[in-house]
């Protein structure tokens, strides 16, 4: 098995040699936002980071596995308030999503897991994974990172310790920024997540929700409405490297493992 792993770094021969139908390819995807004023604000960073480490560990259990270039741009959401960041709309971040099954298909590469770091990009994965599954039996998974991070992390962490600590600019991207680039955080900037935010005399309940009695109402507010620091309902400065270590270390074996117990074998109806 060639050493490489990212695709953009083989040379068209060795795709031809290498890129076989045996091959899985991971396509990682994240966003470019507001993560919490200490942080970085590509969050892609860190799903390309992960989806390398899952290819390593894939590739130790015998599964030729490559990670292809990392779709930095989430879907447009709440997040477009960000200063500086830049989000594509569904219906593009779904056609780019949808030529690359094309590319990879044409060529016999069937077997691909998306490795996605932003909840905005769901509904454009699961759109495009939907068609290709009808239309040509292509049957495409995906590893939303943080949703299974949040699952994981009172295991690796204690419950009340993951209680504060996560959410968004806290737990888990903080911990796996801290343990993968450190130095590009601003431990200066770090600080519990304010509170209290409203909006027209309403409580906001979330990036995307205000409370009234007792329940969450959906509410067309943005991210910079609910938070002055990025961070909402988490207590960052309870972060750590050895928190992101960890849950690193889950998520690759949770990633390694589904993709040499199925996505290797070929996963179809």
């Amino acid at each position: 098995m060639i050493d490489k792993i990212r695709m953009a770094e083989l040379t068209s021969q060795e795709a031809r040699e290498n890129l076989t139908d045996d091959a899985v390819v991971l396509l990682p995807m994240g966003s470019l936002e507001d993560q919490g004023i200490h942080a970085p604000m590509g969050d892609y960073m860190a799903a390309d980071r992960m989806a390398l480490e899952i290819a390593k560990a894939a590739r130790e259990r015998g599964v030729p596995t490559f990670v292809a270039p990392v779709i930095p741009f989430g879907g447009r959401d709440y997040f477009d308030s960000s200063h500086g960041g830049i989000s594509i709309s569904h219906a593009t971040l779904a056609g780019i999503i949808d030529d690359m099954f094309a590319s990879l298909t044409r060529h016999g590469i069937r077997k691909i897991m998306i490795v996605n770091g932003h909840g905005g990009n769901v509904p454009a994965i699961t759109e495009v994974a939907l068609r290709w599954r009808h239309k040509a039996g292509l049957f495409v998974p995906s590893m939303y990172l943080w949703q299974i991070a949040y699952g994981e992390l009172p295991g690796l962490v204690g419950a009340e310790h993951a209680a504060k600590a996560s959410g968004h600019g806290g737990d888990p991207l903080t911990s796996l920024g801290l343990h993968f680039y450190p130095d590009l955080l601003r431990p200066d900037l770090v600080r519990p997540a304010p509170e209290g935010a409203t909006i027209n005399g309403v409580e906001i309940a979330g990036f995307s929700a205000i409370a009234y009695d007792g329940a969450k109402i959906q509410a067309p507010i943005e991210a910079r409405e609910a938070t002055e620091t990025g961070a909402f309902g988490c207590d960052p400065t309870l972060c750590s490297a050895e928190t992101g270590e960890k849950l690193a270390a889950r998520l690759v074996e949770i990633g390694a493992g589904f993709v040499a117990d199925h996505v290797a074998r070929g996963l179809h109806d």
